[in-house]
């Protein structure tokens, strides 16, 4: 509990002044309250990681142009990919299949976990009693 009258704030127009209990500094207390860290200064300015710089912008006719490129990169990737056998219906149903077997896993570690519960026991320790790896 703190037994030390409360600060009292004297301002006027120009000027505001700060009167702290006897024996304390307050400079001295905002440095130790002042978060440490050797990455980032902690009082420095607040600098967005959305804000473009003018080296990085781009003309929309570059863009455009680099977009297009990029567009006949995948055309072509996807015409060799169709070359060695491979086909979009083949690719859909692999999809599909794989969120099929996700469900059916989430489904499964939901079904671990209350037996878990149920025992008393770590879903880990259902792993190996089921005989099922740490991987599955």
């Amino acid at each position: 509990m703190n037994t030390q009258p409360p600060k009292e704030i004297h301002c006027s127009t120009n000027n505001c002044s700060i009167s702290t209990p006897e024996g304390k500094d307050s400079k001295k207390e905002a440095v130790n309250r002042t978060l440490f860290s050797k990455f980032m200064k902690v009082r420095s300015n607040f600098k967005s990681p959305l804000q473009v710089t003018e080296r990085n912008k781009v003309s929309p006719a570059e863009e455009v142009a680099e977009l297009q490129r990029r567009k006949e990169e995948l055309h072509t990737e996807i015409a060799q990919l169709e070359d060695e056998g491979y086909r979009v219906e083949e690719l859909d149903h692999h999809i599909n299949m794989l969120h099929e077997y996700n469900d059916i896993k989430d489904i499964g570690q939901s079904l671990l976990g209350r037996i878990a519960a149920l025992r008393g026991t770590t879903t880990q320790d259902l792993y190996t009693h089921f005989g099922l790896e740490l991987d599955d």
